[in-house]
């Protein structure tokens, strides 16, 4: 059995969101097989959980500093991108590996980043629980929470992942956070603060700064074949894909409408 492997490099913000969604969208009807993607951004951007408020950010900042405000498909909370590995994965709900269950879901793919961070030899963990104590009240950041089924670095969080779901199947979006820019996101996220970001997240080239990005993925890679029994195939998008993704940016992310949708 084969999966599709599409490493995009970098697009902005609204293409980027609209190429997931318009990915999972084909998965869903049956017309792709299940994908994992690898994305880079043009730049700083930053992407908004579907369902948070948009009040959260400080707008003034970011259109000064030209940073790009797109809200995602998927839930969970805002995160500043630009220094940071991006991946989705969609996939139908088919076992023995998936169900309508997003817990599990969510387990059976960070074991597959668990084993790629395990061949690159970093020192990771998988959390079991949630940790509570040391969320902020309020925080508007994805990687100020650890949520189960999520990795850990020195007890910081080190990648946050959201889903979308449907009866049929899911898309999940998830970033690995590469480099903490503390002042930056104290700039952007209106109640965050420089020393508690530092406290709750770690960059992974700040602790192993000798690790290139493609030797990353490559590690990734073989680590979703070995939990999932899968090879990959290396691909780029259908033309059905395309022309659904631009539909999307025009129609979907870049419309006040859906970045407005809860302020």
């Amino acid at each position: 059995m084969y999966w599709r492997l599409i490493d995009s490099g970098s697009e902005d913000a609204y293409l980027n969101m609209a190429i997931d969604e318009a990915i999972a969208m084909m998965v869903l009807e049956g017309n792709s097989p299940p994908t994992l993607r690898f994305y880079g951004w043009k730049g700083r951007a930053v992407t908004l959980g579907a369902f948070q408020r948009l009040s959260e950010i400080n707008r003034e900042y970011c259109e000064k500093s030209f940073i790009p405000l797109v809200r995602r498909p998927t839930g969970g909370r805002a995160i500043l991108h630009g220094e940071d590995l991006t991946y989705s994965f969609s996939s139908l709900n088919s076992p023995p590996f998936f169900s309508e269950n997003l817990l599990k879901t969510y387990a059976y793919i960070s074991q597959a980043f668990l084993k790629g961070f395990m061949k690159m030899g970093v020192d990771v963990e998988f959390k079991k629980r949630r940790e509570r104590g040391r969320v902020l009240t309020g925080s508007s950041l994805c990687f100020q929470s650890v949520s189960y089924g999520e990795i850990t670095l020195k007890g910081k969080k080190l990648i946050g992942s959201a889903q979308k779901r449907w009866k049929r199947g899911f898309l999940q979006q998830g970033s690995l956070l590469l480099k903490t820019n503390a002042d930056e996101m104290e700039r952007v996220f209106l109640r965050a603060k420089g020393e508690e970001i530092l406290k709750s997240m770690v960059g992974l080239f700040e602790v192993y700064p000798m690790i290139k990005p493609e030797d990353l993925k490559s590690a990734f890679i073989k680590g979703f074949e070995e939990v999932f029994k899968v090879s990959f195939r290396p691909e780029g998008l259908t033309q059905k894909e395309i022309e659904l993704a631009q539909r999307l940016v025009r129609e979907k992310y870049k419309n006040p409408k859906w970045l407005n949708y809860r302020v």
